[in-house]
């Protein structure tokens, strides 16, 4: 199987996508997602970049658990937002490669 354009055809293109992938990982970087533990009683939220913006919780279960258990909600808490988050670059990413996994890319 022979493409055109060649070798240096090939890495033109991967450069090109290598900068519509950095652009949208910019471009996304400040979206904000939500993620939350113990029925909606403790909330997180981070960027798509993966810093964390703010911790919520639900002064009625600070009064009726313990510490320990607050903490650990707060933890899962924490991973669902980071997890959304990296499934929403991924899917953004996806839209530029069709969903191709390039290793190098992304």
């Amino acid at each position: 199987m022979q493409f055109r354009g060649g070798m240096n055809e090939l890495m033109r293109q991967a450069a090109r996508m290598q900068r519509k992938i950095e652009e949208t990982k910019q471009r996304i970087k400040d979206n904000e997602v939500e993620g939350a533990a113990g029925g909606d009683k403790v909330k997180v939220t981070v960027t798509c970049e993966g810093k964390l913006k703010r911790i919520s919780i639900d002064p009625e279960l600070l009064k009726s658990e313990e510490i320990d258990m607050t903490l650990d909600m707060v933890v899962a808490a924490a991973n669902n937002a980071l997890e959304a988050a990296d499934k929403q670059v991924e899917a953004e990413i996806n839209k530029i490669t069709g969903g191709v996994k390039i290793p190098g890319l992304g």
